[in-house]
C-alpha cells in the first residue's frame, strides 16, 4: 500500500524491531566489533522521508528485563563461537567461506545499538519514550487510550498479544542515486522516490478468519506456544524435523479443547515439559501480558487493566523501581543497565564477540571492574530506600557459570554518598574560574573533563568548591552545566582524581599535564582518559595478551613487533572518517579482543558517571521541573562515551583499527 496513506498521522516505532529492520547487512560487523558504518545516514534518510509524507514518529525503547531467561549467556555465547570458527576459516586464507559465517554469526543487537538511536532521534528533535518494561506492552497502551496517542504501530506481530488489530510490518523508502548533473558538490548522493514508497501490513482479525475463525484467546495462546520472549516454544513442536507454522499450533492448540493444561497433560513422556514447569511459565505469561506495566500520560507507573491486576503481578514481570527512577528512565536520564542489576539482583557478563578466551580480559572484568560495579550499585541503593540496601546481589561470568559470586548491598555500605554531598557548586562561580582560565584555554566548556581537572589547580578555588545544598530550593542545581559540572567532579572524585578536599590527587594532576596539550578537542580528551584508565588497569602496554589470537604484528624485529602492537592498540582509541559502507579489508582477531578490553571499560566507566549524575536528583539536589533530560544525558555521557561509534552524516566514524591491521 503507497505510504501517502499515513500521511499526516502519528506512527508507534518498536525502537528494538526498527533496528533489526534498518540494520544494513555488513557481513564482517561482528569481526569488527562496531556500529553499522551506514547506520546514521539511513536512519536520517528514513527519518526524513517520514517527514516528506507528514507522518510524525514517536519510537518506544525496551526497559527493564521481565520474564525468565533460561540461558541468558546463549546469544552472546553462541556469536562468539561462530565469530572464533570465521576467524578460524579466515586464517586459513578461505575468505568467501569466512565472510558468510560471520555473516551468521549475529551483528549488533537492537540493545547495543539502542543508546545510539536515542542520540540520533534526540538529534534530529524526534519523540522517544523508554516503557518501564516491554516496549511492545507501552505501544499497545498508547494505541488503545481513549486519546489514541498513536494512530498505528510499526513493529513485531507479538504486538497482536496486546490486543492490537492492525500492525506495520514494513517501511519501504526507495531512494535513487543522481548522477551527471544532478550530483551534490560533485558527489553522488541519492533522493527520495516517493511514488514507490509503501508499507506492508497485518490484520489481525484476517489472521483470525484465515485461521478457520479462531477465537481471540485462543490465537494468543497459539502465538505464545509458538515461541517468543515470553515463553519458550512448546517443546514437541522443536521436536519434529520440520519448520511448523502458526496453523499447526493452533490446530494442536484446539484439538486439546482449548486448554493448555489439557495439551501439556497429552505429553506425559515429555521431559522437557516437566523441566520447564511448562504450565506454570504459561500463566506467567499470560499474566504478564495482560498487565504488562506501562507509564501512563500522567506519569504513573501502573499495570494494564489496573483493576483486575493481581498484587504480585511482579512476580511474573520482575522488581518494580520507585516511580522517579523509572521517570528518569523513561526520559533517557539514566540506562537500564545498573537498574536492571538491582532490581533483578543479578549482573550477568556475557562473552565478548572475540569469545573472551585471554585471561587478561577475564581478569579485567572480574577483578578490575567488578569493584567498580558494585560501587556504581550501592551508590544507586544508598539513595532509595532500606528494601534495596539490603538487598543480595549475584555476579556470573559466561566462562565460570557454575561459580557465583555474592554480595549483600548493606555489606558495601556505608558509600561515598556523604562525600559527594559536597559538590554543589553554583554558575556563576564556575564562570568566575572559567574566565581567569580564558588566556591559556578559551574555548573551555562548563561541565567538561577539561574544565573539571583544570579549574582544581587552584587550591583556594578547590576549597571554596566545598558546598553543601540547604534542599529547600535556594540553592538547588537548575542549569544543565551546573549539573553536568558538578556530576563530572563527583565521578573523578569516584575514581580517585579528587581527594576528598577537592584537591587533585596524584592521578589528578597526571590527567591534568595531559589534557591541555590536546587542546579542546574533546574527542580527544575522552581518548586520552580512557587510555589513562586502561594504563590504571595494566592494560595498556606492548604486552601479549591474547597469545591464541591472530592478527597481531608479525613483521620486523621483536622491538618493530611491540612498537606496532602499542600504536594499535592506542589508535583504537581514536576516531577514524570512514565512508558510509560496509568495511572491506584485513581482520584482526587481536585487535577485536583489544576493542572487547576497551568496551567493558567504556561501560564501567559510565555506569559509575550515569550514578553520579541520577543520585543528585534522588537526593533533591536538582531542580527536578524541566524538560532537558536528553541534553544532560548527552552532556555529561560524553566524558565517556562510545568514542568509537558512527558519529557523522554521510561519513561515518569507525575504528583505527581496521585501518592498522596493515602494519
Amino acid at each position: 500500500m503507497p505510504i501517502s496513506a499515513l500521511g499526516d498521522s502519528i506512527i508507534g516505532i518498536d525502537a528494538a524491531y526498527y533496528l533489526e529492520q534498518i540494520q544494513q547487512k555488513e557481513p564482517l560487523l561482528p569481526a569488527l566489533g562496531g556500529f553499522p558504518l551506514a547506520l546514521e545516514s539511513r536512519i536520517f534518510k528514513e527519518l526524513d522521508a517520514l517527514q516528506a509524507f507528514g507522518i510524525k514518529p514517536h519510537f518506544v525503547f525496551d526497559g527493564l528485563d521481565y520474564g525468565i531467561d533460561d540461558d541468558p549467556f546463549g546469544p552472546s555465547t553462541e556469536a562468539a563461537s561462530r565469530n572464533v570458527e570465521a576467524f578460524d576459516t579466515y586464517d586459513k586464507n578461505m575468505a568467501p567461506q569466512a565472510m558468510q559465517l560471520f555473516k551468521i554469526s549475529g551483528n549488533s543487537t537492537p540493545v547495543s545499538l539502542a543508546e545510539f538511536l536515542k542520540r540520533t532521534l534526540h538529534k534530529y528533535g524526534v519523540l522517544f519514550t523508554v516503557a518501564p518494561y516491554g516496549a511492545l506492552a507501552q505501544l499497545a497502551y498508547l494505541e488503545k487510550h481513549s486519546r489514541q496517542f498513536v494512530d498505528s504501530i510499526y513493529g513485531p506481530s507479538e504486538l497482536f498479544l496486546y490486543g492490537v488489530d492492525k500492525l506495520i510490518t514494513k517501511l519501504n523508502f526507495p531512494y535513487r542515486l543522481l548522477d551527471g548533473p544532478e550530483k551534490v558538490n560533485g558527489k553522488n548522493t541519492s533522493q527520495l522516490v516517493p511514488e514507490d514508497s509503501e508499507f506492508s501490513w497485518v490484520d489481525r482479525r484476517a489472521c483470525l478468519e484465515e485461521l478457520g475463525h479462531l477465537p481471540s484467546d485462543v490465537f494468543v495462546d497459539s502465538l505464545l506456544l509458538a515461541g517468543s520472549r515470553y515463553l519458550p516454544a512448546f517443546p514437541p513442536l522443536k521436536g519434529t524435523n520440520k519448520a511448523y507454522t502458526i496453523r499447526d499450533v493452533s490446530s494442536l492448540v484446539t484439538g486439546s479443547g482449548c486448554s493448555i493444561v489439557n495439551l501439556c497433560n497429552q505429553y506425559p513422556d515429555d521431559a522437557s515439559i516437566q523441566q520447564l514447569d511448562y504450565i506454570d511459565r504459561y500463566k506467567r505469561a499470560l499474566t504478564s501480558i495482560r498487565h504488562h506495566v506501562v507509564i501512563t500520560m500522567e506519569g504513573d507507573i501502573e499495570p494494564l487493566d489496573k483493576v483486575n491486576a493481581p498484587s504480585d503481578v511482579h512476580e511474573c514481570l520482575g522488581q518494580r523501581l520507585p516511580e522517579e527512577l523509572n521517570m528518569y528512565l523513561s526520559r533517557g536520564l539514566v540506562r537500564p543497565r545498573v537498574l536492571n542489576w538491582l532490581a533483578s539482583g543479578k549482573i550477568l557478563i556475557p562473552a565478548p564477540y572475540d569469545g573472551g578466551d585471554s585471561k587478561v580480559y577475564q581478569d579485567l572484568v572480574r577483578k578490575d571492574l567488578e569493584p567498580m560495579r558494585r560501587q556504581a550499585l550501592s551508590l544507586l541503593a544508598d539513595s532509595l530506600n532500606r528494601y534495596y540496601q539490603r538487598k543480595e546481589i549475584s555476579t556470573t561470568y559466561w566462562y565460570d557459570r557454575t561459580n557465583t559470586e555474592r554480595v549483600n548491598i548493606k555489606d558495601l555500605l556505608p558509600t561515598p554518598k556523604d562525600p559527594l554531598a559536597s559538590w554543589h557548586l553554583k554558575e556563576e562561580d564556575m564562570l568566575e574560574r572559567r574566565q581567569a582560565l580564558k588566556e591559556e584555554a578559551p574555548n573551555l566548556a562548563l561541565g567538561s573533563l577539561s574544565f573539571a581537572v583544570r579549574s582544581l589547580r587552584d587550591s583556594k578555588f578547590a576549597a571554596r568548591t566545598v558546598t553543601r545544598s540547604s534542599k529547600d530550593g535556594r540553592r538547588l542545581l537548575k542549569t544543565r552545566e551546573e549539573i553536568c559540572a558538578n556530576a563530572v567532579w563527583r565521578f573523578l572524585q569516584l575514581r580517585g582524581y579528587i581527594d576528598v578536599h577537592h584537591q587533585l590527587t596524584s592521578w589528578g594532576r597526571i590527567l591534568d599535564g595531559i589534557l591541555p596539550i590536546l587542546g579542546s578537542d574533546a574527542g580527544q580528551e575522552k581518548a586520552a582518559f580512557l587510555a589513562l584508565e586502561l594504563l590504571r588497569a595494566g592494560v595498556l602496554n606492548a604486552d601479549t595478551m591474547f597469545n591464541r589470537y591472530s592478527g597481531a604484528p608479525v613483521h620486523g624485529n621483536e622491538i618493530d613487533r611491540r612498537n606496532c602492537m602499542l600504536v594499535s592498540r592506542v589508535a583504537c582509541l581514536g576516531r577514524l572518517i570512514h565512508p558510509a559502507r560496509g568495511y572491506s579489508g584485513p581482520l584482526s582477531r587481536h585487535l577485536l579482543a583489544y576493542h572487547s578490553v576497551i568496551s567493558a571499560m567504556q561501560a564501567a566507566l559510565r555506569d559509575l558517571v550515569e550514578m553520579s549524575a541520577v543520585t543528585m536528583f534522588l537526593e533533591g539536589y536538582v531542580d527536578r521541573e524541566r524538560d532537558d533530560w536528553m541534553d544532560i544525558a548527552l552532556a555529561y555521557g560524553c566524558i565517556i562515551s562510545h568514542v568509537l561509534s558512527a558519529s557523522t552524516d554521510p561519513s561515518s566514524v569507525y575504528h583505527y583499527s581496521t585501518r592498522t591491521l596493515a602494519l
